[in-house]
C-alpha cells in the first residue's frame, strides 16, 4: 500500500493499519510532507524500515520527489534505501510549462535521466518514472518511451499507472503503452479513474474530469490489463493507491472510510490478480 494516504498517521501506526488490511509490503513515501523527510533519509529511513519489518511488512520501494542526480538529498537517499535492501525508487515529476516547447522539454529530462542512472548504478538501485495524466512530461506511454530510450533497464524503469494510462488513452492507449513499453516495465500502481462533467466558472463551458473512485466502479479493464502483464512477463511491485481525500477523489474520505474502501478494493483486486496467475 502507498504510504501516502496514512500520512497523518507515524510510521508504526501506518504500518499496523497496512498489515491488518492484509498488504504485504509498503510503499514509503521519502520526499516533503512524507513519512521520512528526504533531508532526514540517513537516520529516519533506517528506523522507517526497521519498524515496518518488526511487523511484517516489506518495504520493496521508496516513493521520491527526486528530479536530478544533483537534489541535494538524492545520493544520500539512494545511498540509504540500498543499505537497507531497498531497490526500486520512483521519481518526482517534470512539468511540462509551456505548449510549443515539448520535445526541448523532454530532452532536459532526458539529460537529467542520464545522471539519476549513474547514480543508480553507483547504488544498484533502480529509479522508475511514472505515469501521470495530466500537465506532466510523463503523462504518455509514447513520452516515456522517448525519455527512457537508450537508457539501462536494470536501473532506469517505468512505473505504469494503468489508471493515468486509461485516463490519456481511454479506449486502447493504455494497452499499446504496456506493449511499448514492456521490457522497462518496473512497477505497477492500482487505482482508477471515473470521469465527471463539471462547468467552467468563466465560460459556462462543460469540462470531463477525471477523478479516483474505487477499483471496481472506474474505467480500468484490470483483467485485461493483468493479462497483458502476464504475458509480457512481468512479475514485479504492485503498489495500490488509496487516493480517496481531497478535490482529486470523487469522495473526500476519512482516515477510517478511507480504511473501508482500501480494504473493499483489495478484496476486488486479489481474485483478479489470482485469475491472470500472480
Amino acid at each position: 500500500m502507498f504510504s501516502k494516504h496514512l500520512g497523518t498517521l507515524p510510521v508504526r501506526q501506518a504500518g499496523e493499519a497496512i498489515r491488518d488490511l492484509g498488504f504485504d509490503g509498503v510503499d514509503l513515501t521519502v520526499r516533503p510532507g512524507g513519512h521520512v523527510k528526504p533531508e532526514e533519509a540517513r537516520a529516519s529511513l533506517p528506523r522507517a524500515v526497521r519498524e515496518l519489518r518488526e511487523l511484517g511488512l516489506r518495504v520493496p520501494m521508496l516513493t521520491t520527489a527526486i528530479t536530478s542526480a544533483t537534489d541535494p538529498h538524492a545520493e544520500a537517499l539512494l545511498a540509504t534505501a540500498a543499505a537497507e535492501g531497498v531497490r526500486e525508487i520512483k521519481l518526482g515529476y517534470w512539468a511540462y510549462t509551456g505548449f510549443g516547447s515539448l520535445r526541448s522539454q523532454l530532452d532536459a529530462a532526458r539529460k537529467a535521466l542520464e545522471g539519476l542512472e549513474a547514480l543508480a548504478r553507483r547504488h544498484e538501485v533502480r529509479v522508475s518514472v511514472h505515469i501521470h495524466s495530466g500537465r506532466y512530461l510523463s503523462a504518455q506511454a509514447a513520452s516515456i518511451h522517448y525519455l527512457l530510450s537508450d537508457r539501462d533497464p536494470r536501473h532506469v524503469g517505468a512505473y505504469i499507472d494503468p489508471g493515468h494510462m486509461t485516463l490519456e488513452g481511454m479506449d486502447d492507449g493504455w494497452r499499446q503503452g504496456l506493449d511499448l513499453l514492456q521490457g522497462r516495465i518496473s512497477m505497477v500502481a492500482v487505482k482508477s479513474f471515473g470521469v465527471f462533467r463539471e462547468q467552467e466558472a468563466k465560460t459556462g463551458d462543460a469540462r470531463w474530469k477525471g477523478k479516483i473512485v474505487p477499483l471496481k466502479e472506474g474505467s480500468v479493464r484490470w483483467r485485461e490489463v493483468f493479462g497483458c502483464l502476464k504475458q509480457l512477463g512481468w512479475n514485479g511491485t504492485l503498489s495500490l493507491h488509496s487516493e480517496y481525500q481531497g478535490s482529486g477523489s470523487w469522495r473526500d474520505l476519512t482516515v477510517p472510510e478511507l480504511i473501508i474502501q482500501t480494504r473493499e478494493d483489495l478484496s476486488y483486486l486479489r481474485p483478479i490478480l489470482r485469475a491472470a496467475g500472480y
